[in-house]
């Protein structure tokens, strides 16, 4: 019986196992595809062969080196430069709001709370066409500070996990420090913040990636505005019909460049991000 329940098990095991391994091979094959074609040497957009038959770094070369109609290097560093500020300001604020709502006792509470959570459950793209008349109101459209406001301004909305994370921090730690004379201030930079290094993690990763990959907030915004488009934008510039024929290898090469920062901050980062996660969803 036991020899049965374990063949059985481990039968079930390796079924699963397999199916698991070829959903991974689907998911990466793409990916994998992407990286070898772009550093494809033979030019154009029509392909009729998994894999290049010759190799070059040519088109990473050009992606930074030609930049007359495409240019690649002006995108990238609008685009770091308006994550790396969204990223700060959005990771304050979601922060700070969440230790506010899970420490301090207030009678709106509540009510901002449940606000909050139903204001989440609306889309964003709900809104984009007032955001870009009060932009234009303020004489902000077609410009990099317009997209640090809107992708930051909201950010506290998101307040949810933070706040669930700090839910499960004892709240001794916070009479003791107020009994030896701390602020509310104080204890939250110098006892809680030290202390929530997985959700703080958490914060900036889902901060910086929003900015990173949007691409409709900023296509609204930038409207034919060239100069300060966006790595999203730039890409889909490259792949319209207009450059697909001409750029297509170095759109390739632009993607698995897009791809480095958060691939490289989710591998470093990776058990930060899981464990803020999990505490965070552990309380309301």
């Amino acid at each position: 019986m036991i020899k049965s329940y374990k063949t059985r098990r481990q039968i079930a095991n390796g079924i699963i196992y397999a199916i698991l391994a070829i959903m991974g091979v689907i998911w990466v094959s793409p990916l994998v595809w992407m990286l070898l074609h772009s550093f494809r040497a033979e030019g154009g957009s029509s392909v009729h062969y998994l894999l290049p038959k010759e190799y070059t770094f040519d088109n990473y070369i050009k992606l930074f080196t030609e930049t007359g109609v495409i240019n690649f290097p002006r995108w990238f560093l609008n685009t770091l430069i308006v994550a790396i500020f969204s990223c700060i300001i959005s990771t304050l604020s979601v922060l700070m709001v969440s230790y506010a709502f899970s420490r301090l006792r207030f009678k709106a509470r509540r009510p901002l709370i449940n606000i909050g959570m139903v204001i989440g459950m609306f889309p964003g793209f709900m809104t984009m066409i007032a955001i870009y008349y009060l932009l234009k109101a303020m004489g902000l459209t077609q410009t990099l500070p317009a997209l640090v406001i809107c992708y930051s301004s909201g950010a506290a909305i998101g307040f949810q996990i933070s706040k669930g994370f700090f839910d499960t921090i004892p709240r001794a730690l916070d009479e003791a420090a107020t009994i030896d004379g701390a602020t509310r201030n104080q204890i939250f930079w110098q006892i809680i913040l030290p202390m929530s290094k997985p959700i703080v993690v958490y914060t900036v990763l889902t901060a910086f990636i929003g900015p990173w990959t949007d691409f409709i907030l900023v296509k609204i915004i930038m409207g034919d505005k060239i100069a300060n488009y966006t790595v999203a934008i730039g890409l889909q510039t490259m792949a319209s019909q207009t450059y697909i024929g001409t750029y297509y290898t170095q759109f390739l090469a632009g993607a698995t460049i897009v791809a480095i920062p958060i691939s490289l901050l989710f591998l470093k980062m990776q058990n930060y991000y899981v464990e803020g996660v999990t505490a965070g969803g552990v309380k309301g």
